[in-house]
């Protein structure tokens, strides 16, 4: 199957997408065939990606893999996600690298809860299935702004022994935010380790929740990254007082030692410059008669 990607890059693209939909509003999923990510890819890992050879680099999360496919999950905020969100079954990917960072640590523990927020849910099902592989009590818990946000809530009942589920609104399970579904949690019951993924903030204030009692917490962190080889610098991250790449060191870090602050500051760099670029994306698009889709 030729792809309408084909003409524009002039040669013929290499990774095929072979499933491609919405999961909830502004995001969507993906699955590409990759045979050497599919077959390294572990738990907390990442791919970057670049659509065609004039695009953008950019870091996606391994949310799951199917054979020699991987599955990418992503919110539509800026313009390359906005044309990666566009792609169908049979377009192709220009680059995929990866499997790229270091894994998951994952162990036998005890009771490990796995928490997700937003987008940030995507990440969650795989670590929660190799947590329960090695032998561990998994508790998931999810959390969206409300119930049209929540996504992979079957596949995460299915990998954990128990699931809860959080809506800011109420709209949906518990009313109020994850941290205070895993405040409740470490009250009642002995947990032994914890991951957090979800936007900067939330893992800030729900890894608050593990510190008193000291309960060993993970979060995957997601600065601005070009390279994903530890090359460039632009992912540098503070953890405990040292600088950290998070494409090299991480993406995972205890959570108790990173510089939150610092990461969402330095997320806001190039603000300006991705709000330009979505602008004139948007307009070349409308100007294609493509109603905003391909650029």
């Amino acid at each position: 199957m030729e792809s309408h990607l084909d003409g524009v890059l002039g040669v013929k693209p290499l990774y095929r997408v072979i499933e491609a939909g919405q999961l909830a509003d502004r995001i969507f999923q993906i699955w590409v065939e990759a045979p050497h990510v599919a077959r390294h890819a572990l738990a907390g890992q990442f791919l970057v990606i670049r659509i065609d050879e004039h695009g953008e680099r950019i870091p996606l999360t391994v949310s799951a893999v199917s054979g020699d496919l991987v599955r990418i999950i992503f919110m539509a905020v800026g313009k390359t996600t906005h044309q990666l969100s566009a792609l169908k079954a049979g377009d192709f990917i220009r680059d995929v690298a990866g499997p790229l960072g270091k894994p998951s640590e994952i162990g036998m523990r005890g009771t490990c809860v796995v928490v997700g927020g937003g987008a940030g849910i995507a990440s969650c099902p795989i670590i929660a299935r190799a947590a329960r592989d090695a032998g561990n009590r998994v508790i998931g818990i999810i959390g969206a702004r409300n119930a049209g946000y929540l996504i992979l809530e079957d596949e995460m009942r299915e990998a954990c022994d128990d699931l809860l589920v959080a809506t800011d609104d109420g709209s949906r399970g518990f009313h109020g935010f994850a941290a205070d579904v895993l405040k409740e949690v470490i009250a009642g019951r002995k947990v032994d380790c914890v991951w957090i993924i979800g936007p900067a903030i939330m893992m800030k204030v729900t890894s608050e929740v593990t510190r008193p009692k000291g309960i060993r917490t993970f979060v995957s962190l997601n600065p601005i990254m070009v390279d994903g080889t530890g090359m460039c610098g632009s992912c540098r991250v503070q953890v405990g007082g040292e600088t950290k790449f998070a494409c090299v060191d991480g993406p995972e870090f205890d959570a108790h030692q990173v510089d939150f602050d610092l990461l969402m500051q330095r997320q806001r760099t190039y603000f300006d410059e991705e709000k330009v670029s979505l602008e004139r994306y948007h307009e070349h698009a409308c100007r294609c008669g493509e109603g905003g889709h391909h650029g």
